[in-house]
């Protein structure tokens, strides 16, 4: 099921992709009025990696719910009309070379067929409640695209936003380029203009993670990843473009100076978030497609993690190898929640350029915690090779590579430790993430005797093909040993 052929045309809305996981048995239908609180997304997490889900009138509305969508590295690669092999590569070069977009008018965007504005999200739209302890519904998969206030220059990214009432929405911003846009805009004293989109083609979907200079507009990543100009259209009630093929897009404003409490959260990493005042988007209208499909991702699960993880394993390789050109192939793995846990590849020529390599991965993002670097006889997506080449290369008081009081994530838990503040109270954002980082080095000595590091394998196995050895309809006769038909 998991493993298709490669596509030639990219699918250009979020319906096509549907109907093409549809049409090979990976998309699960499931009974109507699913109930929005923890259901929904308990069904959606049973079929995570195997089928999407789509349900019908969820939570007794009008409006389909679609989870697991991108849930399989091997489905991401057939959306992209690529080889797994070649997934990192097909990024890199679109990231390297985005296309700018095309605008059109709103009699052509079809996320604009419906227009209400002064909406209520949550009597309008689905919002799913996902985990135990989550304060309530979830925009888990909405993009959120913003104009740099100084150059006008769009950013995409995903944030979680919990949609406090009908107009009002918390978002959790990380230190990245939609906080630096809304910092700019606040201390000018103005509102950010934003929209939230909801319901995309999987490559405008994987585009928006994409790790990119500030002034580089992922919908223009998307438009490369399409091999067109990606569609887009100005907003109804301010001046984001947003892509104009998507299902369903809120517009509004970031507030300057106002704050509400946010979570907690069921994150990435497998755990509750903090509760803490956030940022506030005040709601102004929302558009949609007759009919509109609504995507929520199930937080942490194989869809969450791949589309963070890819994009960065994209980005991590062409850093790398700006400066070790044998540096072959990178995987942030999911047992690390697809961020904090690096392996990479190469094909060593030194015995102190692992340890270098180690540097540099930890110098590339600050949500790596631990990198792994192993031989080219190791595949690095396959963690138990990963496990053998620790097991069997190296040696702690040798080959680790500790950095403690480092920049880390925020969301790691273990990073507030031994950290005491006022019941209540988050850490000073400079105090924030504060991690230890570790490197291992699992590569083989360049030159050793004989064949000690020498890996073990059987002349001719990667050609067998078992369909071809293995007969089928013929049973054994345990008397006499002959074969019967």
């Amino acid at each position: 099921m998991n493993k298709q052929t490669p596509t030639a045309a990219p699918f250009r809305d979020l319906r096509e992709w549907l109907a093409h996981l549809e049409s090979t048995g990976r998309l699960a239908v499931l009974r109507e009025g699913v109930p929005l609180t923890h259901r929904l997304a308990a069904i959606a997490k049973k079929l995570d990696g195997r089928q999407a889900a789509f349900f019908p009138a969820a939570g007794g509305g009008t409006v389909p719910v679609v989870s697991g969508i991108m849930s399989q590295r091997s489905w991401i690669a057939e959306a992209l009309g690529v080889s797994e092999t070649g997934l990192l590569a097909r990024f890199r070069q679109a990231a390297e070379k985005p296309l700018p977009c095309q605008e059109v008018s709103a009699a052509q965007a079809p996320c604009q067929q419906v227009v209400h504005l002064g909406a209520d999200v949550l009597k309008l739209l689905p919002v799913p409640t996902h985990s135990e302890h989550d304060n309530g519904p979830y925009i888990t998969a909405g993009l959120v695209i913003a104009r740099n206030p100084v150059t006008g220059v769009q950013n995409v990214s995903i944030n979680r936003i919990q949609v406090h009432s009908g107009t009002h929405m918390a978002i959790l911003m990380l230190p990245r380029h939609l906080l630096a846009f809304y910092k700019e805009a606040e201390s000018r004293q103005q509102a950010l203009e934003v929209a939230v989109v909801i319901g995309v083609d999987p490559l405008t979907l994987l585009a928006s993670q994409a790790i990119a200079p500030i002034d580089c507009d992922e919908l223009e990543i998307a438009g490369a990843l399409h091999g067109a100009p990606l569609p887009v259209v100005k907003c109804q009630t301010n001046g984001v473009h947003v892509p104009a093929n998507s299902e369903i897009v809120i517009e509004g404003r970031l507030l300057p100076g106002v704050r509400e409490l946010e979570g907690p959260f069921g994150e990435f990493p497998k755990y509750y978030s903090a509760r803490e005042r956030r940022e506030v988007i005040e709601v102004d209208a929302i558009t949609h497609r007759k009919q509109p499909i609504y995507h929520t991702i199930v937080p942490a699960e194989k869809e969450h993690l791949l589309l963070g993880s890819i994009p960065r394993e994209a980005t991590l390789l062409a850093h790398l190898q700006r400066s070790f050109p044998n540096v072959l192939d990178v995987h942030l793995s999911v047992g690390g929640v697809g961020r904090y846990h690096l392996f990479v590849k190469i094909r060593k020529a030194h015995e102190g350029q692992p340890k270098n390599v180690i540097c540099a991965a930890f110098g590339a993002h600050y949500d790596i915690k631990q990198v792994i670097v192993v031989d080219d006889d190791v595949d690095v997506h396959e963690p138990q090779q990963v496990e053998w080449a620790v097991a069997t290369r190296f040696q702690a008081d040798r080959d680790l590579v500790v950095i403690p009081g480092a920049q880390g994530s925020v969301l790691d838990p273990s990073t507030t430790v031994g950290q005491h503040f006022a019941d209540g109270e988050a850490p000073p954002t400079h105090l924030q993430g504060l991690s230890a980082k570790m490197g291992i080095d699992a590569t083989r000595p360049v030159v050793y005797h004989e064949h000690v590091f020498t890996k073990v394998r059987i002349p001719g196995e990667a050609e067998i093909e078992l369909a071809n050895e293995v007969r089928v309809g013929v049973r054994i006769n345990w008397q006499t040993g002959t074969l019967q038909s």
